[in-house]
C-alpha cells in the first residue's frame, strides 16, 4: 500500500505537470489509449467470457459513468491544489456505501450512518461554503467520486458474473471509447513530450492498481485501508514543494476526517465477517 500511495500521486503529480495546454478530455483519453497496450496479456481470458445483453449493458454503463468520472477528476487536477483532489478522493467509499444501501438492499446500521455523516462533515471543512469561493474544480471532484463510487458498484456485479481481469480490461478500453468524442471536440496536437508523460500516467496507474491488488491479496482491509492517508500527506507535501500550492490545515483535518470515517466502516467490516465465520465455542469440531 505504500507503494500504491506513491503511485498514484506520482500519477496526480504528471497530470498536474501537464498543464492545461491539452484539454482535460484529451489528456484523460491518451491516458487510457496509451494504457491499452498492458492490455495485450488478457487477450486470451477474454475470449472465454459468455457476452449476454445484461453483460453488455453492465459493461456500457459502467464505462460511460467512469468517463464522466475521469474526465471531471483530470479537469479539477488543473484546477485546484493536489491535497485537495487527493483529500475529495476518499469520498469513493462513501458513495458505495449508500449506493449498496439504496440499489442493493444493504442495511445500513446506525455506526455506518454515523461515519457517513463524519465523512460528509469532513466535506465541508475541506470546502467551508461561505468562507471560501467554492471552484468548479471541487464541483467536479463532488462528481468524480459519485460517479466511481457507482462504477465500483458495478464492478462489484461485473465480477461476481466474470471474472476480475475483465472488468479492469472492459473498463478500459469502454473509457477510451467513451472518452473519444470529447477529446476529438477539442483537439490539441500533443508534443513528443507530452505523449510520454501521458504514458507515464498509464504507467504509474496500472503500476498502483497491480500493488494495491497485491496488498489486498496480502492484509485484511483493515490493515491496507489507513495507509492510504499517507497518500493525502504526501499530495500536501508535493503539492508545496514542486508546485508551490500552500497547506491548508482545513484540507488535512476534512481528508483525516473521511479517511478515518472509511476506515472505521472497513474495520467495522471485517469485524462483523470475523464474527460470522468463527464458530461459537460448543461448535463440533471437523
Amino acid at each position: 500500500m505504500l507503494v500504491t500511495g506513491l503511485n498514484f500521486v506520482a500519477v496526480t503529480a504528471l497530470v498536474k505537470y501537464l498543464g492545461p495546454r491539452i484539454p482535460p478530455a484529451e489528456s484523460a483519453f491518451l491516458r487510457y489509449l496509451l494504457g491499452l497496450v498492458f492490455l495485450l496479456p488478457m487477450i486470451g481470458s477474454l475470449r472465454r467470457v459468455q457476452w449476454t445483453p445484461g453483460l453488455w449493458g453492465l459493461v456500457v454503463t459502467r464505462g460511460a459513468l467512469h468517463s464522466i468520472g475521469v474526465l471531471m477528476w483530470f479537469y479539477a487536477m488543473i484546477r485546484i491544489p493536489l491535497a485537495e483532489v487527493t483529500a475529495m478522493n476518499y469520498l469513493s467509499p462513501i458513495y458505495v456505501t449508500l449506493g449498496a444501501a439504496l440499489f442493493m438492499g444493504e442495511k445500513l446500521a446506525l455506526r455506518r450512518i454515523a461515519a457517513i455523516g463524519v465523512a460528509l462533515l469532513g466535506v465541508v471543512v475541506i470546502l467551508r461554503p461561505g468562507f471560501r469561493e467554492i471552484s468548479p474544480g471541487h464541483l467536479a471532484m463532488l462528481v468524480t467520486g459519485f460517479t466511481f463510487g457507482i462504477s465500483y458498484l458495478l464492478a462489484k456485479t461485473l465480477v461476481g458474473r466474470t471474472n476480475p481481469t475483465f472488468v479492469v480490461a472492459m473498463l478500459s478500453i469502454w473509457v477510451t471509447i467513451g472518452l473519444a468524442p470529447f477529446a476529438l471536440a477539442h483537439w490539441v496536437t500533443p508534443t513528443l513530450a507530452e505523449l510520454a508523460i501521458l504514458f507515464a500516467v498509464a504507467c504509474f496507474a496500472t503500476a498502483g492498481h497491480y500493488t494495491m491488488t497485491l496488498a489486498f491479496a496480502a492484509a485484511p482491509l483493515t490493515v491496507t485501508q489507513p495507509v492510504t492517508f499517507l497518500q493525502l500527506l504526501w499530495a500536501t507535501l508535493l503539492g508545496a514543494l514542486a508546485f508551490g500550492e500552500g497547506i491548508d490545515l482545513w484540507v488535512v483535518i476534512g481528508g483525516t476526517m473521511i479517511l478515518g470515517a472509511v476506515s472505521f466502516m472497513t474495520w467495522r467490516e471485517a469485524m462483523l465477517k470475523r464474527r460470522a465465520i468463527t464458530p461459537p465455542l460448543h461448535a463440533p469440531k471437523s
